[in-house]
C-alpha cells in the first residue's frame, strides 16, 4: 500500500521482506515513524508510532482526528500554489509563523513534501525546512492514501518522542520494529542528527529488549551495523534507492534486516476475542 508522503528510504517496496520477519502481537511499536509504510502494510490490532519530528507527528494526528477538514485545507493548498514562487511562499509561512494553526501546518507539510525535491525532509540548524522546489509538472495529491491512513490510524497512537522514550513504553505482547536513519547516509533530517553514538545506543537498547520482546531492525549493510547487531539473525536484502546511493551503484543498495525473538517460534495470539481487553492494557 502506498503512503501519504514521498519518503526516501520508504519501506513500501520491501514490505514482503519485512513481513517475513514480523511475528503477530498485540501492538507494533515503531520509534521511527517515517512514512508509516510499515503500519500501512501490516495488520496489528494496535500501533504505537513515534518520531522526533513534530511536523511529521502533527500531520498524522491531524489526519486521524480531522480527516475531512484536512483534505479540504490540503487540496486547496495544492490547487492554489502551483508555481515555484508559491512553493517558497508556503515554505516561508511554514518556517516563520509559529502561530500557524496545526491543521494548516499539517497541510503545508504535505504540500512541501509533495512539491519539494524528491520528497526530502530536511531542516537547517535553526529548525527551518529548507528543501528546494522539486519542479514537478503535476504534483500528486494523495487523496486515496489519506483516506486509507485515517482508517488505519484509528488503531494507532502517535507521539513525538525519541527512540529511548518510545522504547521505554514497550509492554508485554508488543513487537518492536526500528527503521532509524541509516548508518553512512544522510542523518540530519531533524534535530541534532543521528550519528554513530546514536547507532550504538539504539543497538544496545534493542539487544537488551530482545530478551523479552520480538525485535526487528533495518539498517545499512555496513561492518559497523553487522557488529552492533551480531547477536541478531542478519538477513541481507537489496532495496531500491533514489537518494544517497554511491555513484556507479545505480538505484539499489544493500540493507540488513536484523531479527531477534525471545521465543523459539513466532509470537502468536490465536484468540482474537481477547484483543479488546489486552488493548486496554497496552495502549498508552
Amino acid at each position: 500500500m502506498n503512503t501519504i508522503l514521498k519518503w526516501p528510504g520508504s519501506k513500501s517496496r520491501i514490505m514482503p521482506e519485512i513481513n517475513k520477519h514480523l511475528p503477530e502481537g498485540y501492538r507494533l511499536v515503531e520509534p521511527f515513524a517515517g512514512s508509516c509504510a510499515v503500519m500501512m502494510n501490516t495488520d496489528f490490532p494496535a500501533y504505537l508510532v513515534a518520531d522526533v519530528n513534530p511536523d511529521l507527528i502533527n500531520l498524522y494526528r491531524q489526519i486521524k482526528e480531522f480527516e475531512q477538514q484536512f483534505i479540504i485545507v490540503a487540496f486547496r493548498t495544492f490547487a492554489e500554489n502551483r508555481s515555484e514562487e508559491s512553493y517558497y511562499t508556503i515554505r516561508e509561512m511554514f518556517n516563520h509563523h509559529p502561530g500557524l494553526p496545526l491543521l494548516d501546518r499539517a497541510a503545508y507539510f504535505l504540500y512541501l513534501n509533495r512539491n519539494g525535491y524528491r520528497g526530502m525532509c530536511r531542516y537547517n540548524q535553526k529548525g527551518h525546512f529548507n528543501v528546494p522546489f522539486g519542479n514537478y509538472s503535476e504534483p500528486y495529491f494523495p487523496l486515496a492514501e489519506i483516506s486509507s491512513f485515517a482508517e488505519k490510524a484509528r488503531r494507532a497512537t502517535f507521539i513525538c518522542a525519541d527512540f529511548t522514550e518510545t522504547l521505554n513504553m514497550v509492554k508485554a505482547g508488543d513487537v518492536v520494529y526500528c527503521d532509524p536513519p541509516y548508518h553512512g547516509t544522510f542523518t540530519d533530517y531533524h534535530g541534532g542528527g543521528f550519528g554513530e553514538t546514536q547507532q550504538y545506543e539504539l543497538a544496545s537498547v534493542l539487544s537488551d529488549m530482545a530478551n523479552r520482546h520480538p525485535v526487528i531492525a533495518s539498517n545499512s549493510n555496513t561492518s559497523l551495523v553487522k557488529s552492533l547487531y551480531r547477536q541478531f539473525d542478519l538477513h541481507q536484502i537489496t532495496a531500491p534507492r533514489s537518494i544517497g546511493v554511491a555513484a556507479g551503484k545505480g538505484k539499489r543498495a544493500e540493507e540488513i534486516i536484523a531479527v531477534n525473538r525471545p521465543f523459539s517460534s513466532s509470537v502468536k495470539y490465536a484468540n482474537p476475542s481477547i484483543y479488546p481487553t489486552l488493548l486496554n492494557e497496552v495502549l498508552p
